[in-house]
């Protein structure tokens, strides 16, 4: 069974909003760093990967907020490989607070793909062997998203500081975008409770802007990001009122 990555922290203020609530961003890319920092111990981090010219990405990330983490506090940020398959790979996360409550749990789906045909590559055949730990942090499916009919379109610019070391439009930024579209009357009356990512399509760095269509119905923000008619990855907001 493969051990899990734990590592504490406390979050500063600078990586909280006016509320003293982490920023998705900041949870979004706690995650990622975690994920990339127990790949890299499992062998298959971004040192092996660039050696053989292979990438992972996520299609999807589900996160499930109990309670957003805020300042100060000091955290346990826990990940583990759960499952995988021939082709996909699942990761899970969880966050606890100081007295071991739960905060959040999340699991995400990643597929390996070769860097110059672009295609996904069987895990068994181009990584090295890790062990696996069943136990889920939540017990969900990777399935597609429902389509929905847009009440507005949010545009946002695609800034140089939203590019990350493999070259493309950091993931986090997608739930920026997603929550920003919402508006600030909405996002002054409410705090993020789970948020639903599923990645399609990369986006370049030079594109000049990102079209984010989005509906609102009570709690729940449905958004497609798209450039043009091209979707790129479509996210779903639960949202409890403050």
């Amino acid at each position: 069974m493969s051990e899990k990555l734990i590592e504490k922290r406390c979050m500063q203020a600078y990586q909280c909003d006016r509320y003293g609530n982490v920023r998705p961003l900041i949870l979004m890319n706690e995650l990622q760093g975690m994920a990339d920092k127990h790949a890299e111990i499992l062998g298959c981090g971004r040192t092996y990967l660039t050696a053989n010219n292979l990438a992972w990405v996520v299609t999807h990330y589900l996160v499930d907020i109990i309670e957003m983490p805020t300042e100060n506090e000091e955290l346990s940020f826990i990940t583990w490989p759960s499952c995988q398959d021939a082709l996909r790979a699942t990761r899970d996360f969880e966050i606890h607070g100081a007295d071991g409550r739960l905060m959040v749990r999340a699991t995400s789906q990643w597929i390996l793909i070769d860097m110059q045909r672009r295609r996904p590559m069987r895990l068994d055949e181009h990584l090295p062997k890790w062990l696996i730990n069943p136990v889920r942090a939540w017990e969900r499916s990777f399935d597609k998203f429902p389509s929905f009919v847009p009440e507005k379109t949010h545009v946002m610019k695609c800034r140089f500081d939203d590019i990350d070391v493999n070259q493309h439009i950091n993931n986090a930024v997608y739930a920026v975008w997603a929550t920003e579209s919402v508006g600030y009357v909405y996002r002054n009356q409410h705090k993020l409770s789970r948020i639903e990512l599923n990645f399609k399509k990369e986006i370049s760095p030079d594109s000049p802007e990102v079209a984010i269509d989005v509906a609102i119905s009570g709690n729940e923000s449905r958004h497609t990001i798209r450039i043009g008619d091209t979707e790129h990855a479509s996210v779903i907001c639960t949202w409890q009122p403050l």
